[in-house]
C-alpha cells in the first residue's frame, strides 16, 4: 500500500507561463456574506445594506450591491488552491478592476493564467510566480480581474510538506489487518 502525503496546492516549479488555471470550486453569495463583510469592514455605503436606498441607484438595477471587498476576497480565495497555496509572500496585487456588479445569490468562479516566472534572487528556496486572475459570474460575466505575484515554494524547500503529525498508534494498515483478523 501507499501513503500519499498531506500535500496540497503547487509548487515554484509546477507552473508553465501560458497555462491557464480553471480554479475547481464555486460560490454563491449570500445576504449574510453580504452583511457579515459590510459590517466586519465597517463600510457604511447603504447600496450594501439598504433595499430601499439601493433601488435608487442606477447602477445597481436597484438591487443591494455586493460589498467589493466580499468580491475581491472570495475570486482571490478561490485561486488559492492553484496559484498560492504553497506561497510564502503575496508580493503584489495592481490593475484590479471591478468590472460588473456583484449581487446576493450571485454564484462566482475564477481562474487565473500564469504569466511569468522567476526563481528568486535572494529566496533561494522559492520562485517569483507572476498571474492575472479574473472573477466570473454564473452568466460568464468578468466581475473582477488583477495583476498578482506570489513568492512560492519550490518543492525541494520542503516547506509545506511533511507537517502531518506522527501517529502514536497502530498504523491504519494495523487497524485494518487486526479487523480483518478478529473476522476471521
Amino acid at each position: 500500500m501507499t501513503t500519499h502525503p498531506a500535500t496540497l496546492g503547487r509548487f515554484f516549479e509546477d507552473y508553465v507561463v501560458g497555462d491557464v488555471y480553471q480554479h475547481p470550486m464555486g460560490r454563491t453569495i449570500t445576504e449574510t456574506d453580504n452583511a457579515w463583510i459590510t459590517c466586519l469592514t465597517m463600510n457604511t455605503n447603504q447600496n450594501h445594506f439598504n433595499e430601499h436606498l439601493a433601488r435608487t441607484n442606477p447602477i445597481t438595477d436597484g438591487k443591494v450591491i455586493v460589498n467589493s471587498g466580499l468580491t475581491i476576497a472570495l475570486v482571490l480565495g478561490l485561486s488559492v488552491i492553484d496559484m498560492s497555496q504553497n506561497a510564502v509572500a503575496n508580493l503584489q496585487f495592481t490593475d484590479v478592476k471591478l468590472q460588473h456588479p456583484v449581487y446576493v445569490g450571485d454564484t462566482i468562479y475564477a481562474e487565473s493564467i500564469c504569466t511569468d516566472l522567476r526563481r528568486s534572487k535572494s529566496r533561494p528556496y522559492a520562485g517569483i510566480v507572476s498571474m492575472v486572475t479574473r472573477g466570473i459570474n454564473q452568466d460568464g460575466e468578468v466581475v473582477v480581474a488583477w495583476n498578482r505575484s506570489v513568492m512560492v515554494a519550490t518543492r525541494e524547500s520542503g516547506i509545506g510538506q511533511n507537517y502531518f503529525p506522527e501517529v502514536k498508534a497502530p498504523s491504519l494498515t494495523e487497524v485494518v489487518a487486526q479487523t480483518e483478523d478478529a473476522r476471521s
